[in-house]
């Protein structure tokens, strides 16, 4: 299940997978036609919750903190179905935090959790990331050529599936002193500025060895391939590199709920395994500070020893195990 409009009702089809949508959305902090809304959007989606429970007959259920999952598992847990909620940030979402009195087991992604949900409740699980980057041991010279790149220095920038604005304006304001020190560049730019960055590559002159994607496909490949990468930090991007090991600087979106992407990158900055960027600071200062990295050998050993200490390779295991548990 998942809330109308928003990116699940497309990606979970994409998938293959069969998704319902809830009229629900979140709380806006002034008030707004949509805010007057919440009450009659939460009513009809607790109706709905009650039907499909109801012809589905769950044994568990489990929430991941979107407008869903609060219907949802305030249903189920009203019917003494077993619940569990997956909360994937480092700052707990006011979803997550209402519904922890509610159900039987909170996985989460970070430590020290114990300020938003009670500790007998958490299992430090992390989260389920794609299977194909959990080993990228012995791919780096077949992700180089599949690339078409030379065994120069590989800049990876991450937009995420709509893109960034500020990263693609980074790029831009540093190609030439990219193309200058001969740093080759996966630049996955989003869909929704994948013509203008086009335009603005192609009008920068020779990009020999710089790669625009709207969207990256082979992410195994591409993780293999980078010496370093930038990226937003949302939780699932944070997993991943986690995983991939590899020496990061993270930008975190200012335009998110809580501000909870800088307390995700915090979270491992505090721990000396990421460098962090502000959004703010990141036209100015972001691609001098990705140029310095790439030529700083022993920092990016640094950084991807201490950044694949904190990953959760097995996330997907341990949180099938944790609902298993509840419905034996």
């Amino acid at each position: 299940m998942g809330a109308e409009g928003k990116m699940e009702m497309q990606k979970v089809p994409e998938a293959g997978y069969k998704i319902i949508g809830l009229w629900i959305s979140g709380l806006q902090r002034r008030l707004t036609f949509d805010n007057l809304l919440f009450p009659v959007k939460l009513v009809n989606s607790l109706g709905k919750s009650a039907g499909i429970i109801r012809r589905f007959r769950p044994h568990a259920v489990v929430g991941v903190g979107g407008y869903a999952s609060g219907p949802l598992l305030r249903v189920a847990s009203r019917k003494g179905i077993p619940a569990v909620i997956q909360e994937q940030n480092s700052y707990a979402g006011l979803t997550n935090k209402l519904l922890a009195k509610k159900v039987q087991k909170i996985c989460v992604a970070y430590p020290s959790m114990e300020q938003f949900f009670p500790a007998n409740k958490i299992a430090f699980t992390g989260n389920p990331v794609r299977k194909d980057i959990v080993d990228l041991e012995g791919k780096k010279e077949a992700a180089l050529k599949h690339f078409g790149f030379s065994e120069a220095p590989v800049l990876m920038i991450l937009g995420g599936s709509l893109g960034a604005r500020t990263l693609n304006d980074s790029m831009v304001l540093g190609l030439e002193k990219l193309k200058a020190e001969g740093i080759q560049v996966i630049w996955q730019c989003g869909k929704f500025y994948h013509a203008e960055m086009k335009q603005k590559l192609e009008a920068s002159g020779d990009a020999k060895g710089i790669l625009l994607f709207e969207f990256l496909k082979e992410m195994d490949l591409a993780y293999a391939a980078a010496d370093v990468v930038i990226s937003r930090a949302g939780a699932l991007s944070v997993s991943e590199l986690c995983i991939a090991a590899k020496p990061t600087i993270f930008v975190p979106s200012p335009n998110v709920a809580e501000d909870h992407q800088t307390k995700n990158a915090k979270a491992l900055v505090d721990n000396d395994a990421a460098i962090l960027v502000k959004d703010v600071e990141a036209r100015e200062r972001l691609i001098d500070e990705a140029i310095a990295l790439i030529h700083d050998q022993e920092k990016q050993e640094r950084l991807s020893e201490k950044i694949k200490a904190l990953a959760k390779p097995n996330a997907a295991e341990e949180i099938v195990d944790e609902i298993l548990k509840l419905i034996a």
